[in-house]
C-alpha cells in the first residue's frame, strides 16, 4: 500500500472517530452515525488496500 493511501485511510478513520465523539458529546445523533459510516468506510478501504498488497507480493 502505498503511504499516501494508508496516510489516507488513516485520516479518515480518524476524522471518523473525531465526528463520532463529538456528536455523543453534544448529543447530535446525526454527527454521531456519520462519524461512525466514515470510520467503517476508512476501515474497509485500509483492509482492501492491505488485501491487495498481500496479493500482489
Amino acid at each position: 500500500m502505498g503511504i499516501g493511501k494508508k496516510a489516507r485511510n488513516i485520516g479518515e478513520i480518524t476524522e471518523g472517530k473525531t465526528k463520532e465523539t463529538t456528536g455523543k458529546v453534544f448529543g447530535d445523533n446525526s454527527l454521531e452515525m456519520k462519524g461512525k459510516a466514515e470510520k467503517i468506510k476508512g476501515k474497509v478501504k485500509h483492509v482492501v488496500e492491505r488485501a491487495r498488497d498481500t496479493l500482489k507480493h
